[in-house]
């Protein structure tokens, strides 16, 4: 994509008078660079001038002190923002060349250098779709087998159209070349010269950053106002030189990733997409999401409704509206491939998924990183893939929980946003409006986070955008973004009611539990502080760096404590506040630490010139800071594959499940045609997999999380604790109890494992009878059944 070239109105306005005056300072400078491995697309001017040719080309040199002649810079200017601006040494000069049409191999490489954006855009199109017409079929009373054949029929003709406007362009651009003129001409294009902050500007900046990433680190050992003071500082300092960078800066071309950049990011997508198959994490909420794509394959219809505990009885659960439609996308995916639910889930929907979301990670290394973007990308997959052991690391969000939709949303939405804000603020092209509005609508089906999350990333590109004098477009993307997600939480709101109190506050966590839940402690929670408070400083000049600081000054606001709790008391959502450190891409900008410019001179005093060049001795050091972090997170993370993560590997392709539990679920589940109608009572860990299974498989207990919003102390809830404690072997309760119990849910069908004698005896005495027994090393498993509830006589 070429940027488009700014009005005058938009160009930086040189101050009038002082030492600071761009034109006096910038005259005779060089240009700054942008990146080493990356074609920059420069703006193409209005109406470009045909340099001449012949002896009258040639430049005059000017008078010693005339106005044409260039200044001499300071002593140590070119070296003023090393941590912060590119060298000319990484410069990549473009020049103009009359138009020509490409050849056929010039033609595949822009294809293949251009494939990762054109299929993370194409499926952000495609989810955006499919999300409206999933809302859609709530008032019509589309079915989700009717709504995803609709969907194919649009993605189909979407595909149609862009045929059709390709091979317009493709015309248009023949014309241009048949019309162009012939004589070889060129046009140099110049950059106004970049003009970075003094070092003696950066450097305090800096050390303040550093000491506050090393202070939220550590944790526990001072008041968290220390991190959150020094933190904050930082990010306003970082933004101001930001603002000042974007003002005396000229405009910057998007930068066009090459063929070999394309080829590796495409390669390790593809080596993700494949990790993912063999890897399986056991989460807690797979009984609902899962559950719910179950319940859509099996019986071709959305549960409004609760589907856990009763069958659309009940309210649904508060905190889960029914927004989001990747799990009902699942499920419809899952009927029209003929599959079950959860595999299409896990061995179709999966890689896909995990390949948008490393080419997403790769677009906004691309595009925010000055140089060696390759480098960056492989340390921020790095991090992903060796930092998950926490329950909220966004390692543990990325590969074992994509399919989650909230997973999909940090990992890939999050990224794709500050790429489409940082293009639509350089370019103000419509298309990138319109892609900005897709994404939001694509996070709205991913998770109802992103009506909380998205306010506040959008919000910070806004106020990045205020900075600089451009409202126009900070209000229209602001409105953009946050547009559909907004009025689909309104919507749904006002249809079920607002979110339960208790659903609400389950938890909360104030801004040092944030930071370390998020950020991590130790040296990854230095690393995290770095990432947040230091990385703006070595982002591609203005845009990028703009957009970054305003990141940093809003998370940094919302570290100072107090700010989170009133947050809370305001919206009432406290238990998801945590997760506002999403608004960073994190992984994202931890790679881009790598990029560090040292001043590495050209010769030492005394000494003579260097044996090594500064473009080697620079690749060297991003080289070792790159190996610095990978080996920290080596030693101090917990890898994505360990069993501390939660997860197991397997040899081959397997459930995200326990797979001896799954085991016993599935024999317990072939007993179906010897079993009474009813519920199911077995323990815990088994009653979770059961609807993961099968929607037909009711249970008592599928998760006793969920109870906190049918009131935690209700006969509802405390019935079924304490049964799932009976079940469990934890508590056995007295006959008359557990009787009324019993018949209180309809419970019909009881499986124990083994051991739990008193509970088998319990069960025998209320005319329970053994009708199945499964061997087990791991943990055999007896089922009793009622025998006045109608089932059938057993069989020897």
């Amino acid at each position: 994509m070429t940027a488009v070239e700014p009005t005058v109105s938009e160009r930086p306005v040189p101050e009038q008078a002082g030492p600071e005056r761009p034109g006096r300072e910038q005259a005779g400078r060089p240009t700054d660079a942008t990146t080493t491995e990356s074609t920059v697309v420069e703006p193409a001017p209005a109406a470009a001038p045909v340099a001449p040719t012949g002896p009258a080309a040639r430049p005059t040199p000017a008078a010693p002190g005339s106005a044409d002649a260039p200044t001499p810079a300071a002593p140590g200017a070119d070296d003023a923002a090393t941590l912060a601006e590119p060298g000319a040494d990484d410069d990549t000069v473009p020049t103009a060349v009359a138009p020509r049409r490409p050849g056929v191999l010039e033609r595949v490489r822009r294809f293949v250098a251009a494939v990762p954006r054109r299929i993370t855009d194409a499926a952000v199109l495609a989810f955006a779709l499919y999300t409206v017409l999933y809302h859609l079929a709530f008032p019509f009373g589309w079915a989700p087998s009717l709504t995803f054949r609709i969907w194919l029929t649009g993605c189909a003709l979407l595909v149609l159209l862009r045929l059709v406007v390709a091979g317009l362009r493709e015309r248009t651009a023949r014309r241009a070349v048949a019309t162009a003129p012939r004589d070889g001409s060129t046009v140099e294009l110049t950059r106004p010269a970049r003009r970075g902050p003094r070092w003696w500007w950066v450097l305090p900046v800096f050390g303040v950053g550093v000491a506050a990433a090393v202070t939220a680190g550590i944790g526990g050992t001072m008041p968290w106002w220390w991190p959150a003071s020094l933190g904050l500082v930082a990010s306003v300092a970082v933004a101001l030189l930001a603002r000042r960078s974007w003002l005396v800066a000229g405009p910057d071309g998007e930068p066009a990733p090459t063929v070999w950049q394309a080829g590796y990011v495409l390669l390790v997508s593809a080596g993700v997409a494949v990790s993912s198959l063999y890897m399986a994490r056991n989460t807690p909420d797979d009984v609902f999401y899962l559950g719910k794509s179950v319940w859509v394959a099996e019986r071709d219809s959305v549960p409004v409704r609760d589907f856990l505990f009763t069958e659309e009885v009940l309210p649904g659960l508060s905190t889960q509206p029914p927004i989001s439609s990747i799990e009902v996308f699942a499920g419809a995916l899952g009927r029209f491939l003929g599959l079950h639910a959860a595999d299409a889930t896990w061995f179709v929907l999966l890689p896909v998924l995990a390949v948008l979301a490393v080419l997403a990670l790769w677009r906004l290394v691309h595009r925010w990183a000055p140089r060696r973007p390759m480098l960056a990308f492989t340390v921020a997959v790095g991090y992903l893939y060796l930092v998950a052991g926490s329950d909220a690391a966004l390692g543990t969000f990325h590969l074992p929980r994509l399919y989650e939709g909230k997973g999909m949303f940090v990992s890939a939405a999050v990224p794709l946003m500050w790429v489409y804000l940082t293009d639509w603020l350089e370019s103000r092209s419509r298309w990138k409006l319109f892609l900005i509005f897709a994404l939001g609508v694509a996070s709205a089906g991913l998770t109802s986070t992103a009506a909380i999350i998205l306010p506040i990333l959008v919000g910070a590109a806004a106020f990045a955008m205020l900075l600089v004098g451009r409202w126009l477009p900070a209000v229209l993307a602001f409105a953009a973004a946050v547009a559909y997600p907004l009025g689909s939480v309104v919507v749904s709101r006002l249809a079920l009611g607002p979110v339960t109190e208790v659903g609400g506050e389950t938890q909360f966590f104030d801004a040092e539990g944030t930071y370390r839940r998020t950020l991590l402690v130790g040296s990854l929670g230095v690393i995290g502080g770095l990432a947040l408070w230091v990385a703006p400083l070595l982002m591609r000049h203005r845009t990028p760096r703009l957009l970054a600081a305003g990141a940093a000054v809003t998370m940094s606001v919302l570290f100072v404590p107090g700010v989170l709790e009133f947050l809370a008391d305001l919206t009432g959502i406290a238990a998801v506040l945590w997760r506002v450190p999403w608004i960073l891409a994190l992984p994202g900008l931890i790679g881009i630490l790598c990029t560090v410019r040292l001043p590495w001179p050209a010769r030492l005093p005394l000494l003579g010139p260097l044996p090594w060049t500064g473009r080697t001795l620079k690749a060297l050091t991003s080289a070792l800071v790159a190996a610095v972090l990978l080996a920290t997170f080596s030693l101090y993370g917990t890898p994505m594959w360990h069993r501390d993560s939660f997860v197991e590997t397997h040899p081959h392709p397997v459930w995200k499940v326990p797979q001896d539990r799954l085991g016993r679920v599935e024999w317990i589940q072939s007993l179906t045609p010897a079993r009474p109608p009813g519920l199911l009572l077995a323990p815990s860990t088994l009653m979770r997999l059961a609807p993961i299974l099968s929607s037909e498989l009711r249970v008592v207990l599928p998760r006793d999380g969920y109870l906190l919003e049918y009131d935690w102390n209700s006969e509802f809830a405390q019935d079924r604790l304490r049964l799932a404690a009976f079940a469990d072997g934890e508590a056995i309760p007295s006959a008359d109890e557990l009787a009324a119990t019993l018949d209180r849910l309809d419970v019909t069908t009881v499986c124990l494992y083994f051991g739990n004698r008193a509970a088998r005896r319990a069960l025998e005495r209320l005319d329970f009878e053994v009708f199945g027994e499964r061997e087990d090393p791991a943990g055999s498993v007896r089922c009793l059944r009622k025998l006045d509830a109608g089932a059938p006589p057993p069989t020897d």
